[in-house]
């Protein structure tokens, strides 16, 4: 007798407990990951409050390390994840972070602008590989119709690093301040550094490159996740879109039209994870602690923003207009904080739409690129776009702080930044809806 139309087989049930067995096994740890990676990141926006004065620097001296990290990154993006593609995800990722933790950690020796752009240079070549990589991993284990969620709770730690980081970073900050001769600043450099450090030894512990080699898995779980692998890749195949090979996505282009999406979101991204600490405190909040905790509400709106907007993209099947949507909230947030006037309620409720815009904006991307490129062109086609999309991180904080210091004020540069989060939206719906809409 033939099964029930939508009844539940038990094939289903195997494979739904596969998947639950890859997601215990990999969203967690990768996800702790991914929470220092982003924290060692934009720590410095939270160094900023006490480094400027003690080291005598300007606005636009903090603008350009901070955004100089970024060069190092687009430079060494296609780089390491042709490598890791090659050698594999546990070699490659879990030395990368080794290399970043003890770079990020090596800020706290910094006296000159100068060292301060070098260590910012080596952190972002050192972290390129990382991001991209992890989004390229998921594509040995998740099909496309999985991935939103999937990125959703990946990405979930940009914000939660945001809400855990800031009043642990303010805390830091003001209780080791001037312990054993080093300011708080210092201190918070080296307590953020070493667990990046010990999380990349544990990667070759804990992580496998693929489905083949987790013995966690039973041969029954293999056989049907390899067998939903290779159903999306014959998908991708079928769509008059699918891209091969990294020659032709250097032609191609959808891909550098997603490539100035993501520099757009990215723009918003930046913005508030390096200049949020600044903009409370000229609410009138002098304390670390508590310019720390106020940081930490957009954060916490927007962890909780992005998981919904991951589960409702899959459940509807819809990609565009879940980024799009997202990108406009944003916009009208920062124009809202940009009216707010020193009225912190308003400022705030902006600055939480803006962040729970833009941070949700970033995992409703990446299903867009890997829907149509086929797997021999992802590991440099994501990795492309990643570097195009993290220019911004240069920019954006150079732009803000040059404003910043030529007005004393940040409202035309989040004016701006209005008007770049609108361009992104409006690309995005040029993008075919049948290319991305798995």
């Amino acid at each position: 007798m033939a099964p029930i139309q939508g009844a539940v087989t038990a094939t289903d049930q195997v494979r739904a407990g596969a998947y639950r067995k890859v997601t215990l096994h990999l969203i967690p740890f990768i996800f702790i990951c991914y929470l220092f990676n982003y924290l060692d990141r934009v720590n410095v926006g939270f160094a900023k409050l006490q480094m400027l004065d003690a080291l005598q620097w300007s606005e636009s001296v903090y603008g350009l390390g901070a955004g100089i990290f970024f060069i190092g990154y687009v430079a060494s993006g296609v780089p390491s994840n042709l490598l890791l593609h090659k050698l594999g995800a546990r070699k490659v990722i879990g030395t990368l972070m080794i290399a970043w933790g003890i770079a990020s950690a090596c800020l706290m020796f910094v006296t000159t602008p100068s060292a301060f752009y070098i260590l910012r240079f080596i952190t972002g070549m050192f972290e390129a590989g990382f991001f991209p990589g992890i989004v390229l991993y998921f594509t040995n284990w998740y099909p496309a119709s999985r991935r939103g969620r999937i990125m959703g709770l990946f990405m979930s730690a940009i914000p939660i690093s945001g809400l855990l980081g800031s009043p642990l970073s303010g805390w830091m900050m003001e209780f080791f301040a001037d312990h054993h001769g080093l300011a708080g600043w210092q201190w918070m450099f080296l307590l953020q550094g070493i667990p990046t450090v010990v999380l990349g030894l544990l990667v070759y512990v804990l992580l496998n490159d693929g489905i083949p080699q987790a013995k966690w898995l039973s041969t029954e779980e293999k056989r049907l996740l390899l067998a939903d692998l290779e159903d999306d890749e014959r998908q991708r195949r079928a769509g008059a879109n699918t891209v091969d090979s990294f020659a032709s996505v250097l032609k191609n282009g959808q891909v550098w039209m997603l490539g100035l999406v993501y520099f757009c979101i990215q723009m918003g991204v930046y913005a508030i994870n390096f200049w949020l600490p600044t903009i409370v405190k000229s609410l009138g909040y002098a304390s670390p602690v508590t310019v720390g905790w106020i940081s930490a509400i957009p954060y916490l709106c927007a962890s909780i923003f992005m998981i919904w907007v991951g589960r409702s993209a899959d459940r509807h099947k819809e990609r565009r207009w879940h980024l799009s949507g997202p990108l406009l909230m944003a916009l009208c947030g920062l124009m809202l904080a940009t009216q707010a006037h020193g009225n912190v309620v308003i400022a705030i409720i902006g600055l939480s739409l803006a962040t729970m815009g833009v941070l949700s904006g970033l995992p409703m991307f990446w299903p867009l690129p890997t829907a149509f490129l086929g797997s021999a062109a992802a590991a440099g086609g994501l990795a492309l776009i990643n570097s195009l999309g993290q220019i911004a991180g240069f920019v954006s904080p150079f732009l803000v702080g040059w404003i910043k210091d030529a007005t004393g004020s940040t409202d035309v540069a989040l004016y701006i930044l209005s008007a770049v989060l609108l361009l992104g939206a409006m690309l995005v719906l040029r993008v075919p809806a049948k290319t991305v809409n798995r």
